[in-house]
């Protein structure tokens, strides 16, 4: 089958690899350096598994700049392109996403487009309607950033949005979650058709509650923190209880990355006009813990702040929306001096910021060091470190 796959973040291109495998697949970019790099066999971003497969695997993937070629021999295309919040529209700024609909729409009137974009409740029934197009599918990601290309070949679950009535697009659903299938290495699993509304809120839901999960055991810290009480004991003690359980209940400075802290403000959009207490609160917790782990470095009164990487995780590039960056410009704004140790930015400054890529002078010159998630590189100044990592694991 021919697919194409528009944008090459971490969802597109775990995608293009995963079916390219047994397909003909061409991924679509606008950066010309992120096309060669995929052409060369090497991933423009940081993921094990991507760097492997395009390394040493036979796989039928050529990635090009130019769309309308790609869409119009395409059975199928993949719309996975970014979707960032509007802070001042309170919603997701989709206009990648249609201008790909509408171009699919112009060359190949016929294909099938599947949107994996993470977009508002109720977006795929409205372009549906308006670009009168009945070839719009929905289905949700649910890709760890620096594991995506696993997290689609062991699939949690596939949910593919469809008219549940209309039988040729059930079809197609079936076709792909079929492809899906076929690409992975785990056997047996869960796949679900729902409405392209339902999927929709599946996707912002889910990740709302990891946020929520995330802001639980941070707010568990903080208490512990105050009161001068051994929060690792209390999380495990808590944990025991298998409803509970201990997955996911490592304090940090806040929930971020590029999906958590859009999508809960995106859902929390959505319920405009509909009753609710938790989903604002828990938008409203991420800044709290924020301010109080800068409130923290503030008190011990440093010259010179250092943060240990802007990345969320380890095996990540990827420090959009990254907790540290807002208690950094906290810790700014009282006038205190922040350095920046990361060794992926080739600018020399970010947000006025100086940019440090030899760890041991950045150690050197810091008085405190913020690390969201501790790595053995600060072992030798563990008394500058100031992190809420219990457990040494994202």
């Amino acid at each position: 089958m021919k697919i194409a796959v528009a944008g090459t973040g971490y969802v597109g291109l775990s995608m293009a690899c995963l079916l390219a495998q047994h397909n003909s697949v061409k991924a679509v970019d606008i950066v010309p350096e992120k096309v060669e790099l995929i052409n060369s066999k090497k991933s423009p971003i940081v993921d094990k598994e991507i760097e492997e497969y395009l390394a040493t695997k036979n796989l039928d993937l050529v990635a090009t700049t130019d769309g309308n070629s790609a869409y119009k021999e395409a059975d199928l295309v993949i719309i996975s392109t970014p979707t960032n919040y509007d802070e001042t529209k309170n919603y997701f700024d989709t206009s990648s996403v249609e201008a790909v609909i509408q171009q699919v729409i112009a060359v190949n009137p016929d294909a099938i487009m599947i949107v994996k974009s993470t977009v508002p409740v109720g977006f795929t029934e409205d372009v549906r309607q308006r670009y009168s197009c009945d070839n719009i599918l929905f289905s949700p990601e649910f890709l760890r950033e620096g594991r995506a290309l696993y997290d689609n070949l062991y699939p949690s679950r596939i949910i593919v949005g469809v008219p549940v009535k209309n039988a040729r697009l059930h079809k197609a659903a079936e076709t792909f979650a079929g492809l899906l299938m076929e690409g992975a290495l785990k056997s047996d699993i869960e796949v679900r058709y729902m409405n392209p509304t339902e999927a929709e809120a599946v996707k912002l839901f889910a990740n709302t509650y990891l946020a929520l999960r995330v802001s639980f055991f941070n707010e568990l810290d903080t208490y512990a923190a105050i009161r001068g009480l051994d929060t690792k004991s209390i999380i495990e003690g808590v944990g025991l209880d298998p409803r509970i359980g201990s997955h996911y209940n490592n304090p940090s400075f806040g929930y971020g990355g590029y999906c958590l802290p859009k999508d809960t403000k995106q859902l929390l959009a959505n319920y405009n006009d509909v009753p609710q207490n938790i989903i604002s609160a828990i938008v409203a917790a991420n800044s709290t813990r924020k301010d109080f782990i800068a409130d923290q470095i503030i008190s011990r009164k440093p010259k010179v702040v250092g943060i240990y990487r802007l990345t969320m995780k380890a095996g990540s590039d990827n420090f959009r929306q990254s907790s540290i960056q807002g208690v950094m410009k906290r810790i700014k704004a009282k006038g205190i001096e922040v350095v920046i140790y990361e060794p992926t930015m080739k600018q020399d400054d970010f947000f006025n910021s100086r940019v440090i890529r030899d760890i041991d002078t950045f150690k050197t010159i810091c008085d405190v060091i913020l690390a969201n998630r501790y790595n053995d590189d600060l072992a030798d100044v563990l008394d500058k470190v100031y992190t809420r990592d219990l457990y040494f694991r994202d």
